[in-house]
């Protein structure tokens, strides 16, 4: 029976089943071992008319009458649940007390989890018209041709069996190859150039014999390849292919992850820290980004056979970005600093320690709004402009939100404009403090800005004077002493004395050189830096941020990416966190001490200090050194890559911050990235839930965003040219109409795949 030719080619719906329940089975947990998701709902395979020989199993919760209605005064519904037809659903049937029933993977949940839809009251000819459906759409989706004339044996390949007792991987095409060493330093040597725009011809022994005697060998694994198509809203699957690991001869970094099939080279992307990459254990899976020579952003992922294969590519994936970013053997790093980098890479969703119960917050569900509904749901206060000169040139650079007067501070070129937040939750042009100088006449851009003295001061930092800050008097608008700090030691960053010390008339803050922290009084004479409360290394650490807990304890980061915690100014610290590599652009703390957040260009690291085991078990690393063995797991909040291929633009975090609010613990972390505002939920994530992430796209850069002080809600955002506040309710779960516009552009299949460089 020709099943497809017997519906209309245009038409969406091919086959459905009216009446049935949807079940979500966990065989590995015993309490919700099988969960009823709709009690009354029907299955459909449709037809996906934007992309040809791709269907959809459709799952829709029926409602009984007057049940519809219902929904009209609800924000959010969860109607239906979508899966692209492919092989992987492993897509089966059977019964289920005497009702039929079929049973697929939940590709986004563990890798034992399945959805199983009873057909209550299905007799045997529908079932099987059904279940033939499904494996007729596979075969379109595989081999990208009409499965019309195909007869019944050709499907035989996508009936589910059980998978066998483990043994050789038959399709194994070479043996694992050990690591080479990667110690000499050579010149930089570079690969072949693959058009991307031409096929590879099916003959390609060349082009591969040309790649490969350009590299050193390091790790080869079988694993499916897939890559995300943003017409499917899922990854789509490319084959299985064998992933090599390489490292690039007469040149000691660099190293190369490619994948090739049958036919030749796939695909080969240098390792760096662009491609957002990201590890799932339980899925054996590793996904990346690739950012194209025209600023265009693609996810791929491979899916390993097995866990001795993952781990294995964890591994040597680790060591080849950590070589990378440091320019040194990984064969010199300390054993208990591996494993540190290495946790960070490892990383599955683990609940802090000591974390209360609380209840769970019910979860959203994304809604996939039209464009021009989302931008009509905007809710956001009014944009303000800060007044500019039209000849000028200059934008936005900074944003200080304030503590004690409900107003924020943006610096543009030598301008600073202020804004007060109105009682409608906007943000409300107030008045520019002009043409920023020196007391003795010289103006200056400033390159930070602190507000000090129950928000009556705003402490300058003169990029053409690093040895010294300037005080400026906000009700006069006017810079009016200058601290030299210290002759020969400048201040590269500074931070308030603890973190809720602007709010109140303390004058001593904290500064930080490139190897050293100390001090600041203003009310010394001469040099204002305590000569008592300074601590140098001999070292070139390059510090590149510090940050203070309500106490008073410090946190300061470096451009080589570690962190180390102090008790006090002018001791050790008490606990040294070793680098992963990326540079630390900014590091803020909970008031308590026990969260940490820093920010690198790629990803946030959330770093618990609570020490989990040995002596000092239950004390902060700001108290106590950690054991050796028990360092503390870093935590990557990253952008799934899914996500980074809609937003179509290089990653660049602006520094992340927690909200504020004395006397009551914190709850989120917000930065940005280009037109992006972004949150996490901090009881989300000290859960686990690493990925829950919610976003706000605007139509200019996001220069920097802050939460209101005292507020868990309200974010001031400073964009290139405007300033303006959001509601964090207004940030949505990333879809792809929230992330990027609907285009018709989105490169297809062929100009991705065959894009190699």
């Amino acid at each position: 029976m020709n099943i497809f030719r017997s519906q209309d080619p245009n038409a969406a719906e091919v086959v459905k089943i009216s009446s049935g329940q949807l079940y979500l089975v966990r065989p590995g947990n015993i309490r919700t071992s099988r969960e009823c998701i709709y009690n009354d709902c029907m299955a459909t395979i449709r037809r996906l008319p934007s992309v040809e020989h791709n269907f959809q199993l459709v799952i829709t919760k029926v409602y009984e009458d007057g049940d519809q209605d219902l929904l009209e005064d609800e924000d959010e519904t969860d109607e239906e649940k979508v899966f692209l037809i492919s092989e992987e659903l492993e897509f089966r049937s059977g019964e289920t007390e005497g009702e039929p029933n079929f049973v697929w993977r939940d590709l986004h949940g563990d890798v034992d989890e399945f959805f199983e839809f009873v057909a209550t009251g299905t007799n045997a000819p529908t079932r099987a018209f059904f279940e033939t459906c499904m494996y007729r759409a596979m075969y379109e989706r595989k081999y990208k041709r009409s499965a019309d004339n195909v007869q019944d044996i050709a499907l035989e390949e996508f009936v589910w069996h059980p998978p066998a007792a483990p043994k050789a991987n038959p399709r194994r095409k070479v043996a694992k190859k050990a690591a080479v060493s990667t110690d000499a330093p050579t010149p930089e040597a570079v690969p072949i150039d693959v058009d991307a725009d031409e096929e590879k011809p099916a003959e390609s022994n060349q082009v591969d014999d040309s790649w490969m005697s350009t590299m050193n060998l390091m790790l080869e694994e079988e694993a499916e390849l897939y890559i995300w198509d943003p017409n499917l809203h899922d990854f789509r699957n490319e084959g299985i292919v064998i992933a090599r690991f390489t490292q690039q001869k007469d040149c000691n970094f660099v190293f190369w992850l490619s994948a090739f099939n049958e036919t030749g080279l796939v695909l080969a992307h240098r390792i760096t820290s662009d491609m957002n990459q990201r590890f799932s254990p339980k899925m054996h899976s590793l996904t990346w980004n690739y950012l194209g020579d025209d600023g265009s952003q693609s996810s791929w992922l491979l899916r390993f056979e097995n866990e001795e294969d993952y781990t294995n590519s964890v591994q040597i994936y680790t060591q080849c970005l950590w070589q990378t970013l440091h320019q040194v053997s990984w064969n010199k790093v300390k054993p208990d600093e591996q494993s540190y980098v290495r946790s960070a890479y490892e990383q599955e969703d683990v609940e802090m320690k000591d974390v209360e119960d609380e209840e769970e917050d019910e979860e959203e569900v994304a809604l996939d709004l039209d464009p021009e509904e989302e931008a009509s749901d905007d809710s956001d206060a009014e944009d303000e402009d800060v007044p500019k000169d039209p000849h000028s040139g200059e934008t936005n650079s900074q944003l200080t939100v304030g503590y004690k007067g409900d107003r924020s501070y943006v610096v543009r070129g030598n301008n600073i404009g202020v804004f007060n937040h109105s009682s409608d939750h906007s943000v409300k042009y107030y008045a520019t403090i002009g043409n920023i100088s020196t007391p003795q006449g010289k103006g200056f851009k400033p390159k930070n800005v602190m507000l000090h003295d129950q928000d009556s001061k705003m402490i300058l930092q003169n990029p053409s004077d690093p040895n010294s800050l300037y005080s400026m008097d906000i009700e006069r608008g006017k810079v009016v002493e200058e601290w030299k700090v210290h002759d020969d030691i400048t201040v590269d960053y500074i931070a308030p004395d603890n973190k809720f010390a602007p709010t109140t008339r303390e004058q001593t803050l904290v500064g930080v050189s490139h190897n050293s922290l100390f001090r600041i009084d203003p009310r010394v004479s001469g040099n204002k830096m305590v000569d008592s409360q300074y601590k140098q290394y001999t070292s070139k650490n390059k510090f590149s941020g510090v940050t203070t807990t309500a106490s008073g304890k410090l946190a300061v980061a470096s451009e080589k990416g570690d962190i180390r915690l102090f008790d006090s100014i002018g001791k050790n610290a008490k606990t040294a966190l070793p680098p992963l590599g990326d540079p630390i652009i900014g590091i803020d703390v909970t008031a308590n001490g026990r969260y940490l957040v820093a920010t690198t260009q790629t990803y946030l690291m959330f770093i618990d200090t609570l020490i989990g085991e040995g002596r000092y078990q239950g004390q902060l690393g700001f108290d106590r050194s950690f054991p050796a063995t028990s360092k503390p797991k870093p935590i990557r909040l990253n952008l799934l890559p899914q996500h980074v291929a809609y937003m179509g633009n290089k990653i660049s975090f602006t520094p992340a911050r927690f909200n504020q609010i004395e006397g009551r613990d914190e709850n989120a972390i917000v930065t940005s990235s280009g037109q992006f505002v972004i949150a996490w939920d901090l009881a989300k994530v000290k859960k686990g839930k690493y990925d829950q992430y919610e976003i706000k796209k605007y139509e200019d850069h996001v220069v920097q965003d802050n939460f209101k002080f005292g507020d868990d809600k309200e974010i001031i955002v400073a964009l290139s040219n405007n300033v303006l506040a959001v509601n964090k309710k207004n940030l949505k779960k990333p879809t792809r109409h929230s992330l990027a516009p609907v285009r018709e552009e989105f490169r297809g299949h062929s100009s991705i795949v065959n894009a190699p460089y």
